[in-house]
């Protein structure tokens, strides 16, 4: 899953590029307006009172620009269970209470700290103890970026990197790079290759199409594994619904990488649905994969249907 160019989740080889392209102020972030704008509330209120900023939380999909935000690697939702209770008090009452000695004899001595922030990023907010997410007073979700946003993004990537390319080359990348902004600039440095070993070294309409093709991205950014994952709910479980744990071990992947890697996009698009008796796939999805929907027609159309559940 590490090596697929469209996974949203950021590799050890990219960490020094990236950072090249992340912007370093909240003016030249690109997208997420609405969020943009309550951050820029949110600090301007807090400056002008001389007060600490609220506690922020921001989730999402990976690769929609988190870190960026808040400048945090980690993911908050994988705290180790002590120390996101003794984040508490701190949080709450800019307190931390530590514990002297031992047995009888031990007292507690509340050490008092001086107003902080937390900003905590993560791709699963349910994950979140109940407790840890109520002390956050700003939570905001970060959506899948528009083609308008991410052609911003990759003309500023291009710049930053040198790489020449036109509006049509632009737009196409764009358009394959399922929402994300972290997926679009990796898939700019795969044409920037591919611009350079088999054409002028420009990215032009031409180019992008026939790297992305030979890079098996399709039109709207689906690769071999979403194809994968898709063809194994139609023509292994008849569509669905099949359980998660099920549908895990037919596709040799854990769990958690269906959930918050391969899903959220599929879902976004209307290819698959979540139900209580398991992934279901669409009218859509058959569409996409040029399958004749069950029971006959050209499967167009965003209608459901069910067959019998495999069990997990």
């Amino acid at each position: 899953m590490s090596d697929r160019l469209v996974s949203p989740k950021l590799s050890d080889e990219e960490q020094a590029i990236e950072g090249s392209l992340r912007p370093r102020r909240l003016a030249e972030y690109i997208g997420q307006e609405k969020i943009k704008e309550n951050l820029s509330i949110l600090l301007e209120a807090a400056r002008r009172r001389n007060e600490s900023v609220d506690h922020v939380l921001l989730y999402g999909p990976p690769g929609l620009g988190k870190t960026t935000l808040c400048n945090i690697i980690d993911e908050i939702h994988r705290l180790a269970r002590a120390v996101e209770e003794r984040l508490y008090s701190a949080m709450e009452d800019f307190a931390i209470d530590v514990v002297i000695g031992k047995g009888p004899g031990a007292r507690s001595l509340r050490l008092s700290l001086p107003p902080f922030t937390i900003v905590g990023a993560t791709t699963r907010a349910g994950a979140l103890t109940a407790p840890l997410r109520d002390r956050f007073g700003a939570i905001y979700r970060l959506e899948y970026y528009d083609p308008g946003a991410l052609k911003q993004i990759l003309t500023r990537s291009a710049r930053i990197l040198n790489v020449p390319a036109d509006e049509e080359g632009i737009e196409e990348i764009a358009g394959r790079a399922r929402g994300t902004p972290r997926i679009v600039n990796r898939l700019l440095k795969r044409v920037r290759d591919y611009a350079q070993v088999r054409a002028d070294g420009v990215i032009t309409l031409e180019v992008a199409k026939a790297a992305l093709d030979a890079l098996e991205v399709d039109h709207i950014g689906l690769d071999q594994t979403d194809r994968n994952l898709l063809f194994t709910i139609i023509q292994k479980f008849d569509g669905g619904p099949v359980g998660l744990d099920t549908l895990a071990a037919s596709t040799s992947e854990d769990t958690e990488t269906i959930e918050d890697v391969y899903e959220p996009y599929l879902l976004q698009l209307g290819f698959i649905a979540r139900t209580p008796r398991g992934r279901i796939a669409t009218r859509l999805a058959y569409q996409h994969l040029e399958l004749a929907a069950p029971g006959g027609g050209n499967g167009i159309g965003p209608g459901l249907w069910t067959t019998p559940a495999a069990s997990d």
